[in-house]
């Protein structure tokens, strides 16, 4: 009786292994057959259900689901179906979370409608999986110049004024202020400024997606990735020991007539003294 009852699970197991193979062959061929007559919705819905049925085909059919993907998300994109769309691309990357192309054609789905910090994240990642992918590349040199202010260039290219602050720093530094946060960091430039000097602990904190990618490539160049603590956060958004350990002895910011991207100095400031910073005794 035990043979019989492990022979009827075997062949039930080879059943469902023959059904299985069955229903993804003629999903690719439906599936061709919609692409032939330009249903790319129909055909992407296949591709779907091949993919959650049989993970081994990612790798052979993953050209054509872009191709069909991307030509379903030009159709959503002409209707005004625009979370049908994100939801297409959502699910592509659960499927391949490593693909620079689809990473980069959300961004420029993303950048079209006008969200192009978000659209930045995506360039970035797709150039972090692919650093010679040229088309990544161009589009998120392209979405950082819209939202890089041009007060930030020209801070920069100001040696007079990075002179002031880095002497500024050093002297609070050397004064005996160990631990420093940099709010509103931009490139990482004071942050930089403070590790340079001796500060123990750097933590940085910003806002906009696409200068904390910017600071992180920056900080990461000048081997300081372990030095400087950067946080995608408002600084409003800080919380202790959360975010960072304990109160820090020095504050240093660069916001003034730059709004930071949306978060009021004064607020920011005020915020930083009561909640962050060590009060004086």
């Amino acid at each position: 009786m035990p043979n019989s009852h492990s022979k009827f699970h075997c062949n039930y197991r080879g059943d469902r292994e023959a059904g299985r193979r069955e229903l993804v062959s003629r999903s690719l061929q439906s599936a061709q057959h919609c692409l032939e007559d330009q249903d790319f919705g129909t055909a992407y819905a296949h591709y779907l259900l091949v993919l959650n049925l049989a993970p081994e085909l990612k790798t052979s059919v993953k050209e054509t689901f872009q191709f069909t993907l991307f030509k379903w998300a030009e159709e959503l994109d002409s209707l005004a179906r625009i979370q049908d769309l994100f939801n297409c691309y959502e699910q592509a990357l659960e499927l391949y979370p490593n693909d620079e192309v689809i990473c980069n054609s959300m961004g420029e789905h993303l950048f079209r409608m006008g969200f192009r910090d978000e659209a930045a994240g995506y360039f970035h990642k797709a150039v972090k999986l692919n650093p010679d992918f040229a088309d990544a590349k161009e589009n998120f040199y392209r979405v950082a110049n819209w939202l890089v202010e041009r007060w930030h260039f020209i801070m920069l290219n100001d040696a007079k004024r990075n002179l002031t602050y880095l002497k500024a720093i050093e002297n609070a530094v050397h004064s005996g202020c160990k631990s420093v946060l940099d709010i509103g960091t931009g490139t990482g430039i004071l942050s930089m400024f403070a590790k340079k000097a001796g500060a123990s602990f750097v933590y940085a904190c910003e806002l906009s997606k696409t200068m904390y990618e910017l600071a992180r490539d920056v900080v990461a160049a000048n081997n300081m990735e372990r030095e400087i603590r950067l946080l995608h956060l408002k600084s409003l958004d800080i919380e202790i020991p959360k975010h960072i350990p304990e109160r820090v002895s020095l504050v240093v910011t660069e916001t003034v007539d730059a709004g930071l991207f949306g978060e009021g100095v004064v607020e920011s400031l005020i915020h930083a003294w009561e909640h962050l910073l060590l009060q004086p005794k």
